[in-house]
């Protein structure tokens, strides 16, 4: 597997980390980072930051992040909370999940695109979107809650988490 970071000149010097590789499984990143996948992946990537998939980059996978740029193959679920852009070269089937999109002339998309309203995915978690998004089990989610360390809301036997108040919640938890 090749790792290389590169200094991109659109991005105000901005670095990115590039996957020059074939890769099975999953790849999270907690803390925001500009990734690059430019090879073969099949799994699960769940990115804070910028995520881009090269012009001949080959992915089947559930893919999460802010702002995902797709130039090459992709199958799966795509979910940006802030945007997703189809390159000209991009060839996507499978479900589109973004406040925002754009598509270049000549990308090529097949599948279902879920448009949601404002800047942002649903401003509102359940416990089992925000385990997975902590990457915790629901059950600590839950604990947190009821004891008060995590700001949450009470809906009948449901607990729902605001989404900003959840990340300025982690930055807090990061700082201490």
């Amino acid at each position: 597997m090749a790792f290389r970071k590169q200094k991109d000149e659109e991005s105000g010097g901005e670095r990115w980390l590039e996957v020059d590789a074939s890769m099975t499984g999953t790849l999270a990143f907690k803390d925001p980072v500009n990734l690059q996948i430019n090879g073969r992946f099949e799994g699960t990537l769940d990115t804070k930051g910028n995520l881009a998939i090269g012009d001949k980059a080959e992915v089947k996978a559930t893919i999460r992040g802010e702002a995902i740029i797709i130039g090459g193959t992709v199958q799966g679920t795509v979910t940006a909370t802030s945007r997703v852009e189809l390159l000209a070269s991009a060839r996507v089937a499978g479900k589109v999940i973004s406040p925002r999109v754009i598509m270049k002339d000549g990308a090529v998309f097949n599948g279902s695109l879920e448009m949601s309203g404002g800047t942002s995915a649903s401003p509102w978690m359940n416990v089992e979107e925000l385990a997975r998004y902590l990457e915790v089990d629901a059950d600590t989610v839950t604990q947190w809650a009821q004891s008060g360390r995590l700001p949450s809301q009470r809906e009948g036997s449901a607990w729902r988490f605001e989404r900003a108040k959840v990340e300025e919640w982690l930055a807090q938890e990061k700082i201490k």
